[in-house]
């Protein structure tokens, strides 16, 4: 196991040290996911065809909207990554709360 995930000083450290990527990854991905509106509606745009469903599926099938819905995905990806890690370190700060709790009570109970 990581270290950061197994010494809650460094599993606070690694919350600290990580959550400005977390917040990065995050505003990346929900920029894309408005910014993916705004590429259908340029792409629409662009399509000489009068129908809206021809210049709509003009706009899905273009290879510039398909790359950035490849883009949406990396970003929810390493949003997620990172996100279950911090997860993840918070919850040893837990479980070594707990282990330090349990301990002072054994402690108090053999005096």
């Amino acid at each position: 196991m990581a270290e950061h995930l197994t010494d809650p000083n460094k599993a606070v450290d690694y919350l600290i040290e990580h959550s400005r990527k977390y917040a990065q990854a995050k505003a990346d991905r929900v920029h894309l996911e408005h910014f993916r509106k705004s590429k259908k509606a340029l792409l629409m745009n662009e399509c000489t065809d009068k129908a809206v469903t021809a210049r709509e599926q003009y706009a899905y099938s273009h290879p510039d909207y398909i790359a950035l819905l490849e883009g949406l995905r990396e970003a929810v990806r390493v949003e997620e990554t990172l996100r279950w890690r911090l997860t993840a370190a918070q919850l040893r700060v837990e479980v070594w709360r707990s282990e330090n709790a349990n301990n002072r009570r054994q402690e108090g109970a053999t005096r």
